[in-house]
């Protein structure tokens, strides 16, 4: 949430993605709008404008300067939104005409304000919706991308029309879990076809609640998800462990584990590892591969760190969103080669 003007990745971006770029190393980047309908947070960054894929490319360029690979996530927030960000004000949408309840949202000024009560996707415009990720996938590989990352996590619109309690629909998109799951097959499909499959990732999060989902049945949702993910040959999926309510903290240990034996491919986990945690799930198969978020932000030498067993900077939570340089790219790394 630090985007410039034109929703354009700043001038510290570069900076801040290099200094965690390690070669052969995998950088999944911010969740990105496909859309400017697809924002719901103030200073985002986009991936629809030519001068956004000017601007991730100063971040891709910085990344591979390093020896490393980066994807982009590519985002569209459906309800999670408010007219202030809607081009000429108009409601955001989603599956269905449902608010989010429990949760504030920003306007651009950073203004908390109550969430409203979405406009429900017409049939005939859910095309636009499946060719906005299929431009953004465009614009990534033109911005030099090595992939893209599918988000369809954390109560953002893909994942809205995946959970039976957002999704009230009576169409092809709603009811049935095929139903239900059809936009984000339909997504990945278009994705894949401009990238090749095996630089697609998609991630998930089963059994969270943020942004007031949740469905009835996630193992049977989720099961059938990542059967028909798996005919399609992407590279990865990204799960993320459960979480406690609407906060963003770990709770006890996942039910993601449920979901494992479903999955041949290879699997990245999320969420409130330590790097002792992490090498426990690899070793014992639960992962192929763990992704850190908030260790990152404040460790940019984070996988040095964890093979030196070197202690970790704390990170400060009041700066990850918003602001400038402090929070963001002033995070000490070790002096070389000592823990």
């Amino acid at each position: 949430m630090r985007a410039a003007a034109g929703n354009v990745p700043n001038d510290l971006a570069p900076e801040y993605y290099s200094q965690r770029a390690t070669p052969g190393g995998l950088i999944i980047a911010e969740a990105t709008q496909v859309t400017p309908y697809g924002q719901g947070y103030p200073s985002t960054p986009g991936i629809h404008s030519d001068e956004q894929v000017a601007g991730w490319k100063k971040v891709t360029e910085a990344v591979h300067a390093r020896g490393g690979f980066i994807f982009l996530q590519l985002w569209h927030v459906g309800r999670a939104s408010h007219t202030s960000f809607q081009p000429n004000g108009v409601l955001p949408v989603a599956p269905s005409a449902i608010a989010i309840t429990g949760q504030q949202s920003l306007t651009p000024g950073w203004k908390p304000v109550p969430y409203e009560t979405p406009r429900a996707l017409g049939l005939n415009e859910i095309p636009d919706i499946i060719e906005a990720y299929r431009h953004g996938a465009r614009l990534a590989l033109a911005a030099g991308f090595d992939g893209v990352e599918v988000h369809g996590a954390n109560g953002y619109l893909l994942e809205q029309f995946l959970h039976s309690r957002s999704n009230q629909r009576t169409d092809i998109y709603g009811g049935s879990v095929e139903n239900r799951a059809r936009l984000l097959l339909e997504v990945t499909e278009a994705v894949s076809e401009v990238w090749g499959a095996n630089r697609v990732g998609v991630r998930l999060s089963p059994f969270g609640t943020y942004n007031d989902v949740g469905d009835e049945d996630p193992i049977g949702l989720y099961s059938y998800v990542l059967s028909r993910l798996d005919r399609l040959n992407i590279a990865y999926i990204s799960l993320i462990e459960a979480r406690i309510g609407n906060s963003m903290e770990i709770s006890a240990p996942s039910a993601v584990d449920e979901l494992r034996p479903l999955w041949p491919r290879p699997l990245i986990l999320a969420g409130g590892f330590t790097g002792e945690l992490a090498e426990e799930a690899i070793l014992s198969r639960r992962a192929d591969a763990i992704a850190f978020g908030r260790q990152f932000i404040a460790n940019p030498d984070l996988p040095a760190r964890i093979k030196l067993g070197a202690p970790l900077t704390p990170y400060d939570r009041s700066t990850f969103y918003g602001g400038g340089a402090a929070g963001y790219v002033d995070y000490p790394k070790l002096p070389s080669g000592k823990p």
